[in-house]
This record gives C-alpha cells, sequence and structure tokens, in this order.
C-alpha cells in the first residue's frame, strides 16, 4: 500500500505497507520516508558542484585543446555537453523524488527484480574505475605534499614496485584508507560533506585562477597562449563529436543512478533547479579555470602544467601548499564519495540485499577501484577521453534511454512501489528477468562495440583513419540512448498476454 502526502502529492508516494521480510530488502535499498526527504535546493547545487570541481574537469577541455580545438570551442563544447547530459539526469531524478527510491530498486521496473542487476553492475563497474582514478590523483596531492614538507620521503621511499615509487603506493593507499573511512559514516554524512565544501572549492578555484591572471600578464594574454597547448591541428567539426560526446559521458553516469540523491530531495522544484544550478555553469567554469592556468604556466614556467598536483610542487610556501593540498583532497574526496560510492554500494548491495549492505558495497567498490589499476586508465588525455569516457557513454546511454521510456513513455510516472520489492509481483516478468529490455540494450550497445574496440587498441584512443564504426562510436551515447528508448518501447507496445500488462506496474 502506497500513500501521498496532502500537502505534496504531486512530488511525493510514500511506501505504508511492511515490506522488510522480502528478500529484495534492506534498510538502504528501503523507500526514503518523507520525513527523511530534507535536501534543499542548496544541497543538491553543493553535491554537483563538489563534484564538478575535481581535477579531471580541470584537465578535460585542455584535452580537447590538445586535440585541437581552440579555448573557446572547448568551453562550448563543454557547456552543451553538460546541459544536455542534464535533460536525462532531471527525467531519471523525477522517479527517486516521487516514490524516494533507488537507482537499482527503479530499474526492477524496466529489466525485472533480477534484470535489474544488470544495468546496476554495468554502472557500478564503471563507478570503481572511476573511484580509483579519483583516489589516484587524491594520493599523488597528499605524495606531492609530504615530498615538499619533508625532502627524505621521496628519496628514502624511492623503491619502484610496478614502475611506481613507494612513497606514490603509501600516499595512494593513505588516501583511500580516509575515504574508506567516510564510507563507514554512510550516505547522509555526503550531504554535509558536500554542502560544507563548496564554498571552499569554489574559493580555491577562483584564487588560482587570480593568481595565474597575475603572474602571467592578465587573462587575455593567457587565453591567447592557449593555442599553444595544441599538439595536433584540426578541423573543429572532426573534432566535436567525439569531443561532445565525451562531454556527456563524463556525467551519464549520473543520470542513472541520480535517483540515489534526489530520493532525499525535498520537491521535484529542489532537485530540478539545484541540478540545474549546480551542474552546466560548474563544470563548465572549472574547465575554463583549468584551461587559463595550463596556459598560464606555459608564460610563467616556460612549460605546460595541466595537472594542478604538479603545479602545486612548483610553489615556494609550504603554507601555500598546505592549501593546495586541501583544496584538491577535498575536490576528490567530495567527489568520490558522493559520484563514486553512492551508486555501486547500492548496485552491490542489489545483488543480494540480506547479506550486502550499503556499507559492504562501499567497501567492495573500494576494492575494486584498486584492482582496475587507475594508474592506467589516466596513462593519456587521448586514452581518457576517446576510450574511457566515451567508451563506457555507450553503455550509459543505452540504459537511460530504456528506463526513461520505462517510467515516462510506457508508465507515465506510475509506480507499484510496494511491487518493487515482490520477488513475484508485476516486476517479476515471470522470471525475474524483462528480455525486452535486455534485448533492447545489447542490441543497442552493438553498433558502437566495432568502434570501440578500435579506440580501445590504437594508442592514444583516436583512430586516423576512421571507417563507418569508427564515426558511429564517437556519436556512442546519442547512438545507444535513441536505440535503446526505440527498441523497448518497440519490443513492449508489441507484447501481449501478462507480460505486457506487467509493464504497466
Amino acid at each position: 500500500m502506497t500513500t501521498q502526502s496532502p500537502a505534496t502529492q504531486r512530488d511525493f508516494v510514500e511506501l505504508q505497507t511492511d515490506v522488510s521480510h522480502s528478500p529484495l530488502w534492506n534498510p538502504d535499498l528501503a523507500p526514503t520516508t518523507i520525513k527523511q526527504r530534507t535536501w534543499s535546493t542548496w544541497n543538491i547545487a553543493a553535491l554537483w558542484i563538489g563534484m564538478s570541481v575535481v581535477i579531471t574537469t580541470y584537465t578535460l577541455a585542455g584535452g580537447f585543446i590538445e586535440a585541437g580545438m581552440n579555448w573557446w570551442q572547448a568551453m562550448i563544447t563543454i557547456l552543451l555537453g553538460n546541459t544536455i547530459v542534464l535533460i536525462p539526469m532531471i527525467l531519471n531524478a523525477h522517479a527517486g523524488t516521487k516514490y524516494g527510491v533507488s537507482f537499482p530498486v527503479l530499474s526492477r521496473a524496466a529489466f525485472g527484480t533480477k534484470g535489474a542487476n544488470i544495468p546496476a553492475m554495468l554502472r557500478a563497474i564503471v563507478a570503481c574505475g572511476w573511484f580509483g582514478i579519483q583516489t589516484w590523483i587524491g594520493g599523488t596531492a597528499l605524495d606531492t605534499l609530504f615530498g615538499v614538507m619533508f625532502p627524505a620521503w621521496t628519496t628514502s621511499l624511492s623503491t619502484t614496485i610496478l614502475d611506481v615509487a613507494l612513497h606514490t603506493w603509501i600516499a595512494f593507499f593513505l588516501f583511500w584508507g580516509i575515504q574508506v573511512f567516510v564510507i563507514l559514516k554512510g550516505v547522509e554524512g555526503i550531504k554535509y560533506l558536500e554542502t560544507w565544501s563548496a564554498p571552499l572549492l569554489l574559493v580555491g578555484g577562483l584564487i588560482l585562477l587570480i593568481w595565474a591572471g597575475w603572474r602571467a600578464g592578465g587573462l587575455g594574454r593567457v587565453l591567447t597562449e592557449s593555442a599553444a597547448l595544441q599538439r595536433q591541428q584540426g578541423e573543429f567539426w572532426n573534432i566535436f563529436p567525439g569531443a561532445l560526446t565525451a562531454s556527456v559521458g563524463y556525467w551519464a553516469t549520473l543520470s542513472l543512478n541520480i535517483p540515489d540523491f534526489t530520493r532525499y530531495a525535498r520537491s521535484q522544484k529542489s532537485q530540478m533547479l539545484g541540478q540545474a544550478l549546480g551542474l552546466p555553469l560548474t563544470m563548465t567554469a572549472f574547465a575554463f579555470i583549468g584551461v587559463a592556468v595550463t596556459s598560464a604556466t606555459l608564460l610563467i614556467y616556460g612549460v605546460a602544467i595541466p595537472n594542478p598536483v604538479d603545479l602545486m610542487a612548483r610553489f615556494d610556501s609550504v603554507l601555500i601548499i598546505l592549501f593546495a593540498t586541501a583544496v584538491i583532497f577535498m575536490a576528490q574526496l567530495t567527489t568520490n564519495m558522493a559520484a563514486n560510492v553512492v551508486s555501486p554500494s547500492n548496485d552491490f548491495s542489489n545483488l543480494n540485499p540480506r547479506l550486502i549492505s550499503y556499507v559492504t558495497g562501499g567497501l567492495i567498490t573500494a576494492v575494486i577501484g584498486i584492482l582496475m589499476m587507475p594508474w592506467k586508465l589516466m596513462a593519456s588525455m587521448g586514452a581518457y577521453i576517446f576510450t574511457w569516457l566515451i567508451g563506457y557513454s555507450g553503455l550509459m546511454g543505452a540504459i537511460a534511454g530504456i528506463l526513461i521510456c520505462d517510467y515516462w513513455v510506457i508508465r507515465r510516472q506510475r509506480l507499484n512501489l510496494e511491487g518493487l520489492f515482490e520477488p513475484n509481483g508485476p516486476y517479476s516478468y515471470g522470471s525475474g528477468f524483462n528480455w525486452r529490455a535486455i534485448v533492447a540494450l545489447c542490441v543497442a550497445i552493438a553498433p558502437v562495440a566495432p568502434g570501440f574496440l578500435r579506440a580501445a587498441t590504437t594508442p592514444g584512443g583516436q583512430v586516423t583513419d576512421p571507417n563507418f564504426f569508427d564515426s558511429l562510436y564517437t556519436y556512442a551515447w546519442f547512438v545507444t540512448f535513441a536505440l535503446g528508448f526505440g527498441i523497448y518501447y518497440a519490443l513492449t507496445r508489441t507484447s501481449k498476454g501478462e507480460s505486457f500488462n506487467a509493464t504497466h506496474g
């Protein structure tokens, strides 16, 4: 049984029936109560500020410029990409706010009570990769700080393991351990972490931009110098599709599991306005800071320094390095805790809710993040953009198309909240799997798979003689989203009998 709050019946549905006996239930996957939905517009906006202000955002536009764009083309591409991904973000967020459900629970409606583990695991593995990347960057920041403060840190711990110095490994695992401690505190702590960190991150980025303009002789001169960052020349329209898809792919992950956060939102207005204010502008602004500061380093030091961790090592003042480390530390921590822990924790928990809690899922994420060797994923900007970002965007696009079609077109925002926790209920589809969603997912991904394989086996990820499938791959998210949406709609509408009725839950 579900009820709607009279004051907010358009926004909220609350589960009244006790389903705690269900094997699909645990306290972490249970729908939030109305009393638990306390996140304001600022909390949602701060979440996005905390997740967007991170070193991988700082270096994103620089990767586009290396490929041949100029600075303003890179900014427009990033702004457009984040505006586009905001649309599925808000659409998928709606169910979280209205029903209080997390991403894997929402996925049960389209994929089935067992089939939901397919999109959940695909999302979780990508999150584990990102967790490793952000942890590696945070660890290198600590490594730099220790090296400046204690010169013996680098000299006495210089032994290499897997081509990485021992002191770097120690700093990496120290940062990893700090994050594990935060994981043990649960999801509500993330709300406060993001809210208090957002101002520090914004101020830190602004100070860095002011310093760069001052030391390099003005912002105009800095932006002119950005042309020197181009390592290859190319037509904008040849680079644009892949860069736009990478920009969309950057947050295509969160466009799926955004219900994990908006299930705590006060209203639909809060989640929509908070995301609109917090995502596109922050991403574009911090990417601009990255380009400006990297260009300024050419004028100041005679060499481009695209990584702020390396730039930090150039300063002489320990106090400045301490402040820079604090900003980088909080940037990596806030992004990892929100973007790369919450979703896989819920996703792994959904595999076996009775055995795997949110905290256990978070610990699994932390371990897999190491095993995915993040130092390899960030080996080059080309591989990072054209293999990692575009590659997984194809998976995320197909899932997003299916979920949005199911919730907005097929069901028209109506879910049987109790039924989402019934193993043999309306979303079991007989076997626990909705074959229509699984077929739509596989068929949608198939056309971009050859291009991904070529990119993954090409050094730097950019294929010099692209064929039809390579060109199609550069639009991976758009292709798979459209195919996933269309195929799922066609298969569902042409179904007959019991299975068709089940889709209307």
